[in-house]
């Protein structure tokens, strides 16, 4: 019988993610795929923050006179609602179904943009 020595194996130091680590990750790819994503996740926030508003002014229309808002702040969240579910929910919705997508149906592995 022969006598054999075993190390103990070693350790070796793993680099884990520090916090945030993630959310650079995420705000700093240039994947187009995670970018349709962000689109589409930033896209998904003003429609709630669009639809809040549109509740606010069914809730004004709900009974006849003035309960919650003036007629001027009425105007002026009508005019954000809308400009708020044109701008910043439809256009960012379609940009993030064509970069999350539209690569990956015509078979590119990449896209031109970001550079």
């Amino acid at each position: 019988m022969t006598a054999s020595t075993t190390e103990p194996p070693t350790l070796v130091p793993v680099e884990g993610r520090g916090p945030g680590s993630v959310v650079v990750a995420w705000m700093t790819t240039t994947d187009h795929k995670k970018i349709g994503h962000l689109y589409l996740a930033a896209s998904f926030l003003f429609f709630v923050v669009g639809g809040l508003m549109a509740l606010l002014l069914r809730a004004e229309l709900a009974r006849p006179g003035l309960q919650i808002i003036s007629n001027e702040q009425y105007n002026q969240t009508f005019t954000m609602h809308g400009t708020i579910m044109l701008l910043l929910f439809a256009t960012p919705t379609f940009a993030g179904f064509a970069n999350a997508i539209m690569p990956l149906q015509i078979g590119s592995p990449d896209v031109a943009f970001p550079g």
